[in-house]
């Protein structure tokens, strides 16, 4: 049998946990350097354009990625190096068949998208260039979830840290030389620099897949032509609809914001404004803790899969009761000291007072999203992907039919974040009652929730009073951000351990 597990579960996310801190920053700063480069409206323009990318990635990449990883780490497990080789050149192919008529369709009414669904022709040359950005992401996610899937962790978290740089140097680069330029070709420079990085990506990637090949080898009965497509198209089109549908319901969610909003009564740059405000600051500034979260998932489910394969139930539900309390003990400190601390950290780093607006909210919605995506995870790692597709969509149609209220008087951009927290609970509900009906895990609600809960709130009051006192006596902003949060996550550790939750038990770097 070949090995799986080069590194523990808890000391690959770890490892990927410490890379993805550093790229999250990188990522953020990138962020913070590009809203004060192009203003709100521009940032506005830019999170239409997103999802329409997360539309075509699911048409042509998403189920194909995760089929990669899945089936992978299966055939790894029985041995079959030569199966892992024709998973990737199935996925591939299908990548390039799949890629043929999205391109055409966007090419042809690439005008009636940008005008008619999105709601602004400005985003028309960004549209475009889209194209070849999802190509190459495409062509780097099979390949980069090959790795995760075979126990790797390594190589592609590096790759994808020298991937942020790329992007910022080349964005940033590009907006430095040529602005000014109208909206349209801002956005358009921001989508060129996005595509620079994914070139570089997908070359490492693919050279690093064939240096890993020839160390594990193409031996092993390999799969029949037909067996393995049915295989790949049983876990990519159950995971691929669910992205699409989804993806698609946040494109529509996304193109209908700004045109509520304008029908609230504001101008449309107002509403853009605000639109780029809410998603492109506040949203990505409250998902800056949540770096974990990434790595917890591309280690835990082939992870699951491994152990399903190999018919270990109860290796399973340890390890997603694992993931569980590693999600409280982390997101929860991290949102509560966010919202006391987030209204200064967006007036500071944007230079927008209004991004602070609805944290509570947002950070509660946040919280429940990280349950959600995790317990997701484990549906997917134990080959439960339809189940949790349902679950999503129906989230998604939530967020959805409270964006409609955001055009009601009086209601406005509030109606989309009351969505966002009821959707995200809704989804951590239904999530987890899959979970243990399919896997047959006991929820630990006190370990879980309870006592991290108890000690975020705890640490959050305390480091409130105690920012406030510093700012009241003069200290700068970010002195007294810094001495309350080391001030609170101090405490925070000592309220957890009182209870008898331990980091240790949680993070254990050995099998």
């Amino acid at each position: 049998m070949l090995r799986h597990d080069e590194w523990s579960a808890g000391s690959s996310a770890l490892f990927l946990t410490a890379l993805a801190a550093v790229s999250q920053g990188l990522s953020f700063c990138y962020r913070v350097a590009l809203s004060r480069l192009v203003g709100a409206e521009v940032m506005g323009l830019y999170q239409l354009l997103m999802p329409v990318c997360s539309v075509l990635l699911s048409l042509t990449a998403v189920g194909l990625t995760a089929a990669m990883s899945n089936l992978s780490s299966q055939y790894l497990a029985l041995g079959n190096g030569k199966g892992v080789a024709q998973t990737r050149r199935m996925c591939l192919t299908a990548l390039g068949v799949g890629l043929l008529p999205v391109s055409a369709a966007v090419v042809a009414f690439y005008d009636p998208i940008s005008v008619y669904l999105l709601g602004d022709a400005r985003t028309q040359l960004g549209l475009i260039l889209l194209l070849p950005c999802v190509a190459l992401t495409g062509v780097e996610n099979i390949h980069k979830h090959f790795f995760y899937g075979t126990g790797v962790v390594r190589p592609p978290a590096v790759v994808e840290l020298m991937e942020q740089f790329i992007r910022a140097a080349a964005v940033l680069g590009l907006l430095v030389l040529f602005l000014p330029q109208n909206p349209e070709r801002t956005v358009g420079l921001i989508v060129t620099g996005m595509v620079i990085c994914e070139i570089f990506s997908a070359v490492a990637l693919t050279v690093l897949y064939r240096r890993r090949m020839a160390r594990i080898g193409r031996t092993g009965p390999g799969e029949r032509g037909g067996t393995l497509a049915r295989r790949v198209t049983s876990i990519a089109v159950p995971v691929g609809a669910t992205a699409l549908l989804g993806n698609l319901m946040s494109a529509v969610n996304a193109a209908l914001i700004p045109q509520k909003l304008v029908e609230s009564g504001m101008d449309r740059a107002a509403a853009m404004s605000e639109f780029g405000v809410v998603c492109g600051m506040t949203l990505p500034m409250l998902a800056l803790p949540t770096v974990f979260l990434g790595a917890l998932n591309l280690v835990l489910v082939p992870r699951l899969a491994y152990s399903t394969a190999l018919n270990r139930p109860e290796e399973v539900r340890r390890r997603a009761g694992r993931a569980m309390l590693a999600v409280s003990v982390l997101i929860l400190p991290s949102m509560a000291l966010m919202v006391v601390l987030g209204p200064d950290l967006a007036r500071v780093m944007f230079g927008q007072p209004s991004a602070g607006e609805h944290l509570l909210p947002l950070a509660a919605a946040m919280a429940l999203s990280c349950y959600q995506s995790t317990l997701g995870g484990v549906l997917n790692g134990v080959g439960r992907p339809g189940s949790h597709a349902i679950a999503d969509l129906i989230c998604d149609g939530i967020q959805l039919a409270f964006t409609f209220t955001v055009g009601l008087p009086g209601v406005g951009i509030r109606g989309f974040v009351a969505g966002t927290l009821v959707s995200a609970a809704a989804g951590a509900l239904l999530n987890g009652w899959l979970v243990v009906r399919y896997t047959g895990l006991r929820p630990s609600l006190f370990r879980w929730v309870t006592a991290p809960g108890l000690a975020a709130l705890l640490a959050a009051l305390t480091s409130n009073l105690l920012f406030r006192w510093l700012k009241d006596s003069g200290v700068s902003l970010l002195a007294g951000g810094a001495a309350s949060l080391l001030f609170g996550g101090v405490l925070y550790l000592a309220a957890l351990s009182a209870q008898g939750v331990y980091l240790s038990q949680v993070f254990r770097l050995r099998k």
